[in-house]
């Protein structure tokens, strides 16, 4: 008997007891779905491994198991991160008023593209002046004056909005007076 007529065997027999247990261990009927199809393609994956007779059953049922323990890690998983993620997006609504925000943008496109594209390598991609220097194709050196030269602007741009740093936290401060 060949692998495929060994797979259809196997998948027909079974098929019934292991969507009973996976539904059984599952929310959803796309979560119980997605573990019985699993399941069976590890079988097929694996097919020359399969123990013969009644034990194939129990085989299955063992892979059916770490399956739904991987999909049960992996919600956890994805539990923990949307959490960590609410944490911070509460944090950011939290921030200054909108109107704020604004000026901020403002002065921010008053900038030149150049010095735009600076300060956003250094806060948005938390890229170094080495690394910037790389990524523009210059000295460090150079990286470093024009990026001293870009945070007095941002600096003299937001004092001229009337915007008070400090409302910013620490590294919007730290930014405007050119430290990282």
């Amino acid at each position: 008997m060949g692998p495929t007529q060994t797979f259809e065997e196997l998948y027909l027999a079974h098929y019934p007891d292991l969507l009973a247990y996976v539904r059984r261990r599952t929310d959803s009927p796309d979560d119980a779905a997605d573990a019985l199809a699993e399941t069976f393609t590890t079988a097929w994956r694996r097919i020359h491994e399969l123990p013969p007779g009644p034990e194939a059953r129990l085989w299955l049922y063992g892979v059916a198991r770490r399956v739904l323990a991987n999909q049960r890690r992996g919600e956890i998983r994805r539990s923990v991160l949307a959490a960590r993620l609410r944490e911070e997006l509460t944090v950011w609504d939290e921030g200054p008023p909108d109107h704020d925000h604004d000026a901020v943008r403002a002065a921010f496109h008053r900038l030149s593209p150049d010095d735009r594209e600076l300060l956003a390598l250094v806060s948005w991609e938390g890229l170094t002046a080495p690394e910037i220097a790389a990524v523009m194709g210059c000295s460090r050196g150079a990286v470093r004056i024009r990026l001293h030269r870009a945070r007095k602007r941002l600096a003299r741009e937001l004092d001229s909005a009337g915007l008070d740093l400090s409302r910013y936290g620490s590294r919007a401060v730290k930014l405007a007076e050119g430290q990282s």
